[in-house]
């Protein structure tokens, strides 16, 4: 399987998974075009384009990822956690959860979960050299799966503290599925001092820009509902939130190259430590 640098176009089908659906749009995909990867497809750019008409999703996407990557770094400089469960990982690209705690702590370890097969099949071939990372074909719904597959507990010992990291995924979630009752069954994996690190799509702001790039994601495989800060605090049940709490993405313990503006994120975000 050849690899493709960032912001390649790739209709190239001979590396693709059998099986794979390239004629209908990814979630994963679309987020993979937004953050300027090449692991997307002509059906995928073709609905990413008419998302960027009504919101910034190419920005949306860049301060997800920027909120990612701090939390990652405080949790292991400050907290110090050393394992990471990452659900819904999506298309692996430049400043993955394992290359940002890695160069942290080079004991850092860390399982990506998605269950788009393309987005595992790259995280395979990236991680091949690695043997703290890993990457499986799971549902993040499926929580019992999840937790008792091998490869989780190859490099996962829930006996010592783990962030769980729900990054731009329970808003794919549905009311109906019970996104509380799924993060609850994470939580009660962990030991004390695990954390959980959430970001997720919201219509505080801009109830109608939203609303029509909700209408558009019911064209893939994984709908988007957007949620209000109250119910994003709501998911963090049985975890004391860090400081300053769930806010606004850029707003989560900014660094110096963090200067977007806040309200152009729609999602909130947070961190909440396991006290009991």
């Amino acid at each position: 399987m050849e690899q493709r640098g960032a912001g390649a176009m790739n209709d190239d089908e001979t590396w693709v998974p059998a099986g794979v659906d390239t004629e209908h749009p990814s979630a994963a995909r679309m987020y993979d075009y937004f953050l300027g990867g090449g692991h997307n497809f002509a059906a995928d750019r073709q609905l990413a384009d008419k998302v960027l008409e009504v919101i910034p999703a190419k920005d949306i996407a860049r301060i997800n990822r920027s909120f990612l990557r701090r939390a990652v770094r405080y949790l292991v400089n400050e907290a110090g956690i050393l394992q990471f469960l990452d659900l819904g990982s999506g298309v692996p690209t430049v400043g993955n959860v394992h290359e940002v705690a890695q160069h942290e702590n080079p004991d850092c370890t860390v399982v990506y979960v998605d269950n788009d097969p393309v987005a595992v099949a790259h995280g395979e071939l990236m991680l091949q050299h690695n043997g703290n990372a890993t990457t499986i074909l799971a549902d993040l719904r499926q929580p019992t799966t999840v937790l008792g597959h091998d490869e989780t507990l190859r490099l996962i010992d829930f006996r010592e503290p783990t962030a769980v990291l729900m990054c731009a995924a329970l808003h794919f979630l549905g009311d109906e599925e019970g996104p509380a009752d799924i993060v609850a069954a994470y939580r009660d994996a962990l030991c004390p001092d695990s954390a959980l690190v959430i970001s997720h799509a919201t219509d505080d702001d801009y109830p109608d820009d939203l609303a029509r790039a909700v209408e558009l994601y019911k064209d893939t495989k994984s709908p988007v509902t957007a949620r209000t800060r109250e119910q994003i605090v709501e998911f963090f049940a049985g975890f004391d939130l860090v400081s300053p709490g769930v806010v606004l993405l850029p707003l989560w313990r900014p660094d110096f190259r963090e200067i977007a503006d806040p309200r152009r994120s729609l999602c909130y975000g947070g961190v909440g430590i396991k006290t009991i």
